[in-house]
């Protein structure tokens, strides 16, 4: 292993150290000790804390304890390495953070709620791009994740209304305790798929230009993105040209039309959020589990018999 492969594997723990920091803190200073159970793993063990008297490090690591056995044989040994690294020092945070009573409050729950919704999904959000998972229904959204186009963010979605729904059968809890296991639900959603694939996010530019030729290039050679030139004709100066086509990443837009415009101040640009793109230089198009068994039988996929200029 080189220098490089070193750096970038010790770069994946700290920011992993530094996502499950944020994500127990979302917990053990925000949602727990203001009463409020969400969804995951974590929201099952804090039901399971609020029924019983269970500490929350206790049953989490009993129940990623078997879930990991899923996360080897389904996400591989890396995914496995890096849950129990993340399971067990999770452990260690859910036990000792409580100790230290780090615990705010505000006057609005709502608000805590909301700030302990973004706070978990930042850290889930850091944790999963690093190939690890702190166990529970992330193990669940990243297996979904890996063969279809679905985010997780709506695996987390679907799974986490049976949890929270749960709550109520705590004696005490209310239908606002409910609500508010909701607010985290739907906040958490919104924001890991933002921390997700807020870098991933495209932008899809028609660009009309009489200098066509030359942006074209430009963008070619030197941003090298590919480039789909259309015919056109102006219908009122009945002139013939040719509309480009590029698509590109959210935060190379800036760069796009900072060089369209010092090419040609006069062109028109028109530009559309892309929200899957999918062949090289982007995502993966994932389609299930067909093409894979097709693959296995000895059947070419469409990819490998042709590549697609874009």
């Amino acid at each position: 292993m080189n220098t490089k492969n070193i750096f970038a594997h010790v770069w994946d723990y700290i920011v992993l150290t530094f996502g499950i920091v944020v994500y127990c803190l979302s917990w053990t200073s925000f949602l727990i000790p203001n009463g409020i159970a969400s969804g995951g793993g974590t929201g099952l063990c804090t039901i399971v804390y609020f029924a019983t008297g269970v500490p929350v490090a206790v049953s989490f690591f009993i129940l990623n304890a078997i879930l990991l056995i899923l996360g080897f044989l389904a996400l591989g040994k890396a995914f496995g390495v890096k849950t129990i690294y993340a399971i067990i020092l999770s452990t260690v945070l859910f036990d000792l953070f409580p100790k230290f009573d780090w615990v705010i409050t505000f006057d609005n729950k709502l608000l805590i709620a909301v700030v302990g919704g973004i706070l978990e999904a930042l850290g889930i959000g850091l944790v999963l791009l690093r190939g690890g998972s702190t166990g529970g229904t992330d193990i669940a959204a990243m297996i979904v994740n890996k063969y279809w186009p679905v985010s997780p963010g709506k695996v987390y979605l679907f799974s986490d209304i049976f949890i929270i729904a749960s709550v109520l059968l705590i004696p005490g809890k209310t239908l606002e305790d409910m609500i508010y296991g909701y607010v985290v639900m739907v906040t958490f959603s919104f924001m890991v798929d933002f921390v997700l694939l807020g870098q991933k996010s495209s932008a899809q530019v028609l660009i009309f230009s009489t200098k066509y030729k030359e942006i074209a290039d430009n963008i070619s050679r030197n941003m090298h993105r590919g480039v789909t030139a259309f015919q056109s004709i102006g219908w009122y100066s009945q002139t013939e040209s040719r509309v480009l086509l590029v698509v590109v990443r959210q935060h190379q837009l800036h760069e796009v039309v900072a060089m369209i415009k010092s090419i040609d101040n006069k062109a028109f640009v028109s530009v559309s959020s892309a929200s899957g793109v999918y062949g090289e230089g982007f995502d993966e198009m994932k389609t299930g589990l067909s093409l894979k068994k097709k693959e296995q039988k000895g059947e070419k996929s469409p990819e490998k018999e042709q590549r697609i200029e874009k």
